[in-house]
């Protein structure tokens, strides 16, 4: 995610920029922020995520989109993309100058990326949290097989547990569905030095 042209866009002109083009983009306090394709671990680390979750909740309640959805964001108007996200029940969509943005998420996963990790793991998830049906975010390292896994337990507390090693697996409570890490990481290549088990 990377700042575009060096002024203060108003709401309206960040909804016409984003009407008007074929990239995505994310407005913060004035800014506008492109969000640029990611290394090859990024894409296939966010497909591994979004699929092996959308295949295991065929045929349920609950949702699986990909980054390509806009998720409502009341701390950090007008929206964000997250890279994978999940809805049970009743979809609940609002929209702003004809973008369609998924009010309810219980699920939310970002994979980090060198430039935006500190955002990830601090300001996006507090602004996450504004979100009243947010019960869990993943975060998904790019450098080796770990994810942070937060689970709402109250308004304002939340549990936190690092997962490490290929053969360990994270249960997403929310949706009812366990991935194991070599899912997440399948075809991903690190380091030697950087793997567990």
């Amino acid at each position: 995610m990377s700042a575009i042209a060096k002024r203060k866009y108003t709401l309206e002109e960040y909804l016409e920029l984003e009407k008007n083009s074929e990239e995505r983009y994310e407005y913060f306090d004035g800014e506008v922020f492109a969000m640029a394709g990611g290394s090859p671990s990024h894409a296939r680390i966010s497909g591994n995520v979004y699929s092996a979750i959308q295949q295991k909740l065929k045929g349920g309640n609950c949702e699986a989109f990909n980054s390509e959805m806009r998720i409502k964001v009341p701390k950090a108007l007008p929206y964000r993309y997250p890279d994978t996200s999940a809805v049970c029940g009743e979809q609940i969509f609002d929209e702003i100058s004809g973008q369609a943005m998924l009010v309810n998420p219980v699920l939310i996963v970002e994979v980090l990326s060198p430039s935006t990790a500190a955002y990830d793991l601090k300001d996006k998830f507090t602004e996450y949290q504004s979100i009243d049906s947010f019960q869990e975010y993943l975060i998904v390292s790019q450098d080796k097989p770990h994810v942070i896994h937060h689970i709402r337990q109250s308004k304002r507390k939340w549990l936190r547990t690092d997962i490490e090693g290929l053969e360990a697996e994270v249960t997403l409570e929310s949706i009812n569905v366990t991935l194991s890490l070599r899912e997440i990481y399948e075809r991903v290549k690190f380091d030697s030095a950087s793997t567990t088990n």
